[in-house]
């Protein structure tokens, strides 16, 4: 299940960059999970648009929901 994150949320909570990871689906279908900086100017959003591909859907999520067991990695999906 997504998070769906607005800023006004993230300003709210002043929760850090790290806390969050993005989801999206390459194309040999493998999930990727970029981790965004806290040692940078930018926002979650600007963060978003510049790693993460325009032409894929990316979920924003809290780092809780990535598993910490990495015995499978090559074999994690993501579902809303």
């Amino acid at each position: 299940m997504a998070i769906d994150i607005s800023l006004d949320i993230l300003k709210e909570k002043h929760m850090a960059n790290s806390d969050f990871r993005f989801l999206y689906t390459n194309d040999n279908g493998s999930l990727c999970i970029v981790i965004p900086s806290d040692n940078c100017d930018l926002t979650l959003e600007e963060i978003k648009a510049k790693d993460c591909p325009s032409d894929r859907t990316v979920y924003t999520v809290d780092k809780s929901e990535i598993p910490t067991d990495m015995s499978f990695i090559g074999a994690w999906t993501y579902t809303e």
